[in-house]
């Protein structure tokens, strides 16, 4: 192993770190994430047209909407407004941090990913506002597919705006390694987007395309925990195998140990959360297909498959299963894209190799 020191890195060294914008950057992925789910409602109970109009409800200016016809009014409008509240308020707390970073961080590159997400925030409402008002299946799904890669920046945030970021000092270098966890992050991104076309799938469409678009979720899905169990595996070995060394190993070129500890501890836990979330992932896949479409046809009817038999559309259980499906997949991909920014930056910073 060779390390060195990450002096030298001007506005990312830890004096001249500032807590305001990655505080701004954790509540921005905290109020998408919730954002998402509700979102993922909204297409379960096929609620995007509770409110035909944009960027009001019903006449009313979108914050002044009657708060009691809102909380006591039907499902989906309560579901539809609420989801565009929440989304106004995700824009609200974007431009808190564009704010927050040019008032804190004076790296151009982060400066750009703030008024990025500010961007991207106005677009995503765009899309939601244009769906509605044009009434249009495509932008349904297309917005639906927007939403995740936003919560997967507002991830990126979080990662270069912390402490942990302007600390770093220890390096997993190698070109395949970055490669292998952006990866996951892509092929998770892919299943997403899989899964989307299943969801907004078009009536008119043919037997043929429902076939080929299930089988690719599926065999996607495959590929994902392979791959993901593979690299994940490997990493954690390696991990496990340098912590082993840290505590023998008292060279100045290793690095000080407690240091390589923490540098491990935010590869594991991201590492370890992306294995049990596909595994979890796998569960709601299967029990997605069965809530909506009945059980596998090579499923043998016994006394266990024949206690859940009737599909209520839209009922309690499809309605929780097949949008946490769709939120876990959310996950997947921004905790996968943690994985990579802490990847890259440690390799930016140059110094122990996995």
């Amino acid at each position: 192993m060779a390390a060195r020191s990450n002096q030298g890195q001007g506005s990312e060294s830890a004096a001249d770190y500032r807590s305001g914008p990655h505080r701004w950057a954790v509540v921005l992925a905290w109020t998408t994430f919730p954002l998402i789910w509700i979102g993922g409602l909204v297409t379960t109970y096929a609620a995007g047209m509770a409110v035909p109009d944009w960027p009001g409800t019903f006449g009313y200016n979108l914050f002044l909407y009657p708060w009691q016809t809102w909380l006591f009014g039907p499902w989906d409008l309560f579901i539809e407004h609420g989801h565009r509240l929440l989304g106004a308020l995700v824009g609200l707390i974007t431009i808190g941090f564009v704010v927050a970073v040019y008032r804190h961080d004076d790296r151009r590159w982060v400066r750009g990913l703030a008024v990025g997400a500010l961007v991207a925030v106005i677009a995503q409402g765009s899309l939601g506002g244009a769906r509605v008002l044009l009434d249009e299946r495509q932008l349904a799904m297309l917005h639906g597919c927007v939403g995740p890669a936003f919560f997967a920046l507002t991830i990126v945030l979080c990662a270069v705006t912390s402490r942990w970021w302007h600390d770093a000092l220890f390096a997993a270098s190698s070109q395949r390694f970055r490669v292998s966890i952006l990866a996951i992050a892509i092929l998770a991104y892919a299943q997403l987007v899989l899964g989307a076309l299943l969801r907004h799938v078009s009536e008119s469409a043919s037997p043929l395309y429902f076939e080929v678009t299930v089988w690719a979720h599926v065999i996607g899905a495959g590929i994902l925990a392979i791959a993901a169990g593979a690299i994940i595996w490997r990493l954690l070995r390696a991990l496990a195998a340098r912590k082993a060394a840290s505590k023998t190993e008292l060279a100045p070129e290793h690095g000080h140990p407690a240091a390589a500890t923490f540098s491990d501890a935010a590869f594991r836990w991201p590492a370890t959360t992306i294995a049990l979330l596909i595994g979890l992932q796998l569960v709601l896949g299967c029990a997605t297909w069965v809530v909506k479409y009945h059980w596998p046809t090579f499923v043998v009817q016994t006394s266990i498959t024949t206690v859940y038999t009737l599909i209520e559309a839209k009922g309690l259980l499809q309605s929780l299963v097949v949008t946490a499906h769709t939120a876990n997949g959310t996950l997947i991909v921004g905790i996968s894209v943690l994985l990579a920014a802490r990847a890259w930056r440690l390799v930016r910073s140059g110094s122990v190799v996995l």
